[in-house]
């Protein structure tokens, strides 16, 4: 179980403590610290006060610690003033006894002391724990117990190596199982295994020792009425009262918790057991699916709430639970209902995080080359080959989840708590957001929900070395616009601009330096998510021209069919702005190089590319500039006639619009159009254009084009035969 966190408390600890009545004001730092200590070892004192006093011994300390924030004044070591009475001192508010914020607030004192004493700090801090192990009383096994689960995240190696030492793991089980024993010495006991999950040695060490009383614990049947009565069912001794052999519920709720642990540690990290040690290994008879209901079952109580959602955490990596647990509506409301009412900062908001992501991962795509990696690392290690997916974590059982889980009404949570959270929640909040967004059917939904927003907010505070991070919000910012209409999302009363959204998208469209291979996947969508932003006005193109247009000009001869597509669809909506047009027709020797390109694609095997050629063509040539450089183009008229023959009617459309505006174009530009089309055939191409052609809009256009060649009489001639 996590140690609580002290802003829970009321107490911020990043503030230091106020000075009362000038309280230590005008005493050296020596004396500050001596006396902070002091007051520490009174008895009796308010839980605020006390706070207070650890807040600032621990800001003493991390300023000690740091050369940018050490005193300039001669003083000795702070450190040295620190004895092991007072370490004990320090280390004694750490018990589960105490007032989570006196404990929330104690864990940041160790932490700052340990930072700044060094090697010192971990010789006090292991001779404070084996010396209450050996003494093996209650309170000092509550005590020691208390402390390894609250330095365990602080300091994991050094605890790990307190808690591997000889005979210490070995010695719990026959603790355990005395009959009679301390209800807190076993919660606390609790929860140290619990926090030394996180080591796998101490995993490995749990799974040997403590799986036999685990198992117990979680299985217990509570006793009857006539068992609870029993005379000799109570005694007290140090710590409180002890019981015969019964457990209570937030006991066996801790216990699953640290089940649920082993089982999915040890199946991630195997390990063969020792020669001669197999006798010690008890194999887990509490199923994942038994401890996955227990966990639900535990998530409706305040109480066992945090460990139901650290258990689920944890037990909703294997694919059966999740397929389990998507498939429970109620579940998934009370655990959307639970991340809201959670605190922005806390155990509970980042274990409800996890389960989401759990649920709606997808698997990663691998490649061919990947594969056959994967199977040869695997025949290397005879071990089970890695490329072969569980059916549940298939694209669609997980596309179902994600619905599931949309459906629960999620968005408006994490758009909550996108705002006060964490940057390590916020990372969680985004993979969620990433994983939905790839459900095209409610995108729209999740625009509409302030998925937009949480992106954009998202990227804007990652740190900019988390490419990860950024690359992944970029991409479902992607997904969400591809299907989204802008003019919905940016501008009017809403306060989002949309070019917010391009620089996010322009990240895309450079190769990921973290992977060996490049995806495209992310690329072709965020060239389709462009392609929509500058379907709206130039507000959108021109600073996509400004910021990416080198990008898109070398994805224009990408190998990849799909990419070039894009692409040319990207550039047809960039044609609509004067920035765009000067891309391809200001007279440079690269505009030239582009309007080829351009022309070229026309030809392309792909309808879909040839189509967008077309339309960026057609937009161009209302610009004289541009119909010069097509004129200028050996192969540039051909071109633009064979789309008029195409036997597709948008093809022929858009051939003849380009056609029409060559022969239209001002002064003797125009006249040098009208003499090259003539000379390239076109009479004869506009005439097979009419023939297959039934749209009315095609059909005028191509007739008004043939005026321009061949005069008023005969094009209409041509008209009435068609006629």
């Amino acid at each position: 179980m996590a140690s609580p966190s002290p802003s829970e408390g009321g107490f911020d600890p990043t503030v230091p403590a106020p000075l009362e009545d000038g309280q230590y004001k005008n005493d050296s730092l020596e004396d500050q610290t001596l006396l902070l200590l002091a007051g520490l070892m009174e008895a009796g004192q308010e839980d605020e006060h006390t706070c207070k006093q650890l807040n600032a011994l621990t800001k003493i300390l991390n300023d000690e610690a740091s050369e940018e924030t050490r005193s300039k004044e001669p003083h000795k070591p702070l450190c040295s003033l620190i004895d092991t009475d007072s370490v004990e001192t320090i280390l004694a508010y750490l018990d589960m006894r105490q007032a989570p914020e006196v404990r929330g607030f104690a864990t940041l004192t160790t932490s700052a002391y340990l930072k700044a004493a060094g090697d010192k700090g971990v010789e006090y801090l292991s001779q404070f724990f084996y010396s209450r192990v050996r003494k093996a009383t209650y309170d000092d096994f509550i005590l020691a117990f208390s402390v390894a689960a609250s330095i365990f995240p602080i300091v994991p190696d050094i605890t790990a190596e307190l808690f591997l030492s000889e005979g210490f793991v070995p010695s719990l089980g026959s603790l355990m199982k005395r009959k009679w024993k301390s209800k807190k010495v076993e919660q606390a006991a609790l929860e140290m295994l619990n926090a030394a999950c996180m080591n796998t040695p101490c995993r490995e060490a749990v799974k040997k020792y403590c799986t036999e009383w685990l198992e117990e614990i979680v299985n217990f049947v509570p006793p009857t009425h006539t068992d609870m009565s029993s005379p000799e069912r109570n005694e007290v001794i140090e710590d409180g009262s002890i019981q015969q052999r019964t457990h209570s519920e937030p006991v066996r709720n801790l216990a699953a918790v640290v089940l649920a642990k082993l089982q999915v540690g040890l199946k991630a990290v195997p390990s063969a057991p020792t020669p001669g040690q197999e006798e010690r290994i008890q194999p887990a008879t509490t199923s994942m699916e038994e401890l996955s209901d227990m966990f639900k079952n535990m998530l409706s109580s305040k109480d066992s709430q945090q460990n139901s959602i650290e258990g689920l955490a944890y037990a909703s990596l294997q694919p059966h639970v999740k397929e389990k647990l998507a498939a429970d509506t109620k579940f998934l409301k009370s655990l959307v209902k639970a991340l809201n009412e959670a605190a922005a900062k806390s155990p509970t908001t980042y274990g409800a995080l996890s389960i989401l992501v759990n649920l709606t991962s997808y698997s990663p795509h691998l490649t061919e080359e990947q594969k056959r990696i994967g199977q040869l690392k695997a025949y290397a290690n005879a071990a089970k080959d890695p490329t072969k997916q569980n059916p549940l974590s298939d694209d669609e059982h997980v596309g179902k989840r994600c619905q599931a889980v949309f459906e629960a009404g999620v968005i408006p949570v994490l758009v909550t708590h996108s705002q006060h959270g964490s940057t390590a929640s916020l990372g969680l909040v985004v993979s969620i957001i990433f994983s939905l967004s790839k459900t095209p059917k409610i995108r729209g939904q999740m625009a509409q929900q302030g998925a937009i927003k949480l992106l954009l907010h998202a990227y804007s505070i990652f740190p900019t070395d988390n490419l990860a991070a950024h690359r992944t919000t970029a991409h479902a910012l992607a997904r969400i616009l591809i299907t989204t209409n802008p003019l919905h999302i940016f501008g009017g009363s809403n306060p989002l601009s949309i070019t917010s959204a391009i620089r996010p998208l322009i990240l895309l469209l450079s190769d990921d330096p973290t992977t060996e291979q490049r995806d495209l996947l992310p690329v072709f969508e965020s060239l389709l998510a462009l392609t929509n932003l500058a379907s709206t006005d130039d507000t959108a193109r021109n600073p996509i021209i400004r910021l990416a247009f080198p990008q898109i000009e070398e994805l224009l001869l990408s190998n990849n069919k799909m990419i070039t597509r894009a692409t040319v669809e990207l550039i047809c909506n960039l044609m609509q702005s004067p920035e765009g047009v000067a891309k391809f027709a200001d007279g440079s020797k690269q505009a030239s190089q582009r309007m080829h390109i351009l022309l070229a694609l026309t030809d392309s095997e792909d309808f879909e590319t040839r189509r967008a050629a077309g339309g960026g063509l057609a937009s161009l040539t209302e610009w004289d500039t541009a119909v010069n450089a097509i004129l200028e183009r050996d192969r540039g008229i051909h071109l633009l006639l064979g789309l008029c023959k195409e036997d597709s009617e948008e093809l022929r459309h858009r051939g003849v619009v380009c056609v029409l505006n060559l022969l239209t174009a001002p002064g003797k530009v125009g006249e040098w159009g009208i003499k090259k089309v003539k000379e390239e055939g076109g009479v004869d191409a506009l005439k097979e254009c009419l023939k297959k052609s039934r749209a009315q809009e095609v059909l005028e256009i191509t007739v008004e084009a043939l005026k321009k060649l061949l005069g008023n009489e005969e094009s209409a001639n041509d008209q009435k035969q068609l006629e």
